[in-house]
């Protein structure tokens, strides 16, 4: 089994570098699929989901809700079958 680290991505130029987590649709245990919303971030401009970019378990939620976030931060860390 390989473990996938789901990162913030790049928010844009406008959006700048950081967001805050509003709220994780799964936690610790649970599958997921490739591209379902794994978690709702919030910049001063938007809301937007991150996905999960593969499909597995989710081993561990690394963020807490309310938490602000760089880009590139680790969200969660999935673990996808070999």
């Amino acid at each position: 089994m390989s473990r996938t680290e789901v990162r913030l991505p790049p928010l844009g130029d406008e959006a700048g570098d950081e967001a805050t987590v509003s709220v994780f649709f799964r936690g610790p245990g649970e599958e997921i699929k490739a591209d379902d919303d794994l978690v709702e971030m919030i910049t001063d401009k938007a809301a937007f989901t991150v996905p999960s970019p593969v499909t597995g378990t989710i081993v561990s939620i690394e963020v807490a809700e309310n938490d602000v976030v760089k880009v590139g931060e680790v969200l969660a860390v999935v673990e996808a079958p070999d």
